[in-house]
């Protein structure tokens, strides 16, 4: 055995997974085997470590570090001088969560909207690299390299050179602006802790957005039939199942959780709905394992609006939750801390994260920000919360 990674319990209590060396050195040599034709791992690289340590997704980076001989760096301990981590350590590979690439989005579009040349200079900028990169072209030496994306650059130390992206969807957006700006690959990833932590991900030099790639070397993915969502393997559509020697062994002292996971071929259920695309990469759709039905007979898939929720830079946690006895949904949200206490003294609002959550104005603020990304994600009228709490 070698570890027992607690999941994160958002579809019920945490469970205890357990993972065998073999299992996750399994998983791990798989994401070097599948990333090694496009980049080599060397001593000389950094990675910059924030994550929890007990995040799958980090140790299966620190594990590819220590694999190659490289250089690991943990952060300061205080968010708030992530910025100061970056510019002291100057990592080149940089692994992260979709919340600190869509926070460095929004900051570089909220300095731009400022200003009309500079918004025609990034939409100019962004157009041409992704031409290039259409073209199979990865580079930060261009004009719009030295001209706009040096500045973006530095923000991370200057010298990344693999970004990778987990543990939740990144937008098209988001990930198209990463790829111009740093002018390096930047991956997205699907997988869970009963897996290690990948089961897929994306193909260097692959030139497309939306999808999380293709299944790692050694794991088998497939489609099964979900009747309750009228999702069918043969209309290419149904929730996807993994099977390899990168699988749990078992829950924790739980047997029948383990059986309800894993089915008697050895076939890891997900819980999530996915679709194959023409390229032969996977794009996750939907969620099951968390659906409940409103009072009129509508279906909420909370995961989905809480995603959805996330990309307001005000919200660094929602929890969405409603009853079948109720026409409505309501949110639980944590504003984010970084945020508020940038933007909140130039608007008016208390900086402290507890008096802001307090404050007369904060509800109504946060509330028409997320119901405003609601919409423009096109959630249909029952899937937007009806309030909100915030808590610090």
């Amino acid at each position: 055995l070698f570890t027992v990674a607690y999941t994160s319990g958002t579809t019920g209590n945490p469970k205890g997974v357990m993972l065998t060396h073999h299992a996750f050195i399994y998983m791990t040599d798989s994401v070097v085997t599948h990333t090694k034709k496009h980049v080599t791992y060397i001593p000389d690289d950094i990675h910059l470590s924030y994550l929890p340590l007990a995040h799958a997704f980090d140790r299966t980076i620190c594990v590819v570090m220590l694999m190659s001989g490289a250089h690991i760096g943990y952060y300061s301990r205080d968010v708030t001088l992530l910025m100061d981590d970056f510019a002291a350590l100057r990592p080149t590979i940089f692994p992260s969560v979709p919340r600190l690439f869509n926070r460095l989005y929004d900051t570089v579009m909220a300095d731009v909207k400022q200003s009309k040349l500079k918004t025609t200079l990034l939409k100019c900028a962004i157009e041409s690299k992704s031409r290039e990169i259409n073209s199979m072209i990865i580079r930060r030496d261009s004009f719009w390299d030295k001209l706009l994306f040096k500045k973006i650059q530095n923000k991370l130390g200057g010298r990344v050179r693999l970004l990778v992206s987990g543990s939740a969807p990144l937008s098209c957006d988001v990930l198209q602006f990463l790829r111009c700006a740093f002018g390096c690959p930047v991956l997205e990833g699907y997988g869970q802790t009963e897996a290690g932590a990948a089961i897929t991900l994306n193909v260097l030099g692959d030139p497309s957005v939306g999808s999380v790639g293709a299944p790692l070397p050694g794991c088998h993915v497939k489609l099964v039939d979900i009747p309750s969502m009228n999702y069918y393997a043969k209309n290419n559509i149904g929730e996807v199942c993994a099977k390899g020697e990168i699988l749990l062994c078992g829950y924790y002292k739980q047997p029948e959780k383990t059986a309800e996971t894993i089915d008697k071929d050895g076939w890891l259920h997900t819980g999530d709905v996915g679709i194959w695309m023409p390229n032969g990469t996977l794009k996750i759709v939907d969620r099951i394992k968390h659906i409940f039905k409103l009072s009129q007979g509508e279906y909420i898939a909370p995961e989905k609006i809480e995603n959805i929720y996330r990309a307001s830079p005000f919200v660094a946690q929602c929890f969405v939750d409603g009853d079948s006895l109720k026409s409505h949904i309501m949110a639980v949200i944590v504003p984010d801390v970084l945020y508020i206490s940038k933007w909140a003294p130039k608007n008016g609002f208390p900086a402290d994260l507890q008096q802001f959550c307090l404050y007369k104005d904060s509800h109504d603020l946060i509330l028409k920000e997320i119901l405003e990304q609601g919409k423009l994600a096109c959630l249909k009228g029952f899937e937007q919360v009806k309030d909100i709490v915030l808590e610090p």
